[in-house]
């Protein structure tokens, strides 16, 4: 059998690992502790969106649609006592009609891990442009709107939830 040594333990080389009768060595435990520990330190602050992440990702959606205001009724909480339960209920006044109807809503957020945050499709059968989720913030910070018609308009609207548990708080 040709055994090879590879951090404390004996590996076959043709089989793999043969036998643990080793244990880790301290300098590989300690040393595998504090990359854990540091990448569990940076990953909250790493992985943030940007209000430039979500207006690249509304570029994307849009193009070179101009959105417009109004007929997206938005109903967040001005203030979300918890960042991890965040009611969240939408509806898009639109007859929803074969030849005029709400095809997709999307939403994004500019200061959570990534700035699409929920996506709801739509048919004429549905009869009504509206749904009702609960989504998680990571800190005070703005949600935005974008519903698509069926006529290739498009609709926004913003509104600021300021998040005081569960998220950065200010």
């Amino acid at each position: 059998m040709n055994l090879i040594r590879y951090g404390g333990y004996k590996m076959d080389s043709l089989k793999g690992l043969d036998s643990l009768d080793e244990t880790p060595s301290r300098r590989l435990v300690l040393t595998a502790f504090t990359v854990a520990a540091v990448a569990a330190a940076m990953a909250p602050h790493m992985a943030l969106a940007t209000p430039a992440a979500v207006e690249a990702e509304l570029k994307k959606l849009l193009g070179e649609r101009k959105p417009l205001e109004g007929k997206i009724k938005l109903d967040l909480p001005a203030i979300a006592e918890n960042g991890l339960v965040v009611p969240l209920n939408f509806d898009v006044e639109s007859p929803m009609t074969e030849a005029d109807h709400v095809k997709a809503v999307h939403f994004f957020a500019d200061a959570n891990p990534l700035p699409g945050i929920a996506s709801f499709r739509f048919s004429p059968q549905a009869g009504r442009a509206s749904a009702s989720t609960r989504i998680r913030l990571a800190a005070t910070q703005n949600i935005i709107c974008v519903a698509e018609m069926s006529d290739g308009k498009v609709h926004m609207a913003r509104q600021e939830v300021k998040v005081t548990i569960g998220g950065c708080g200010g």
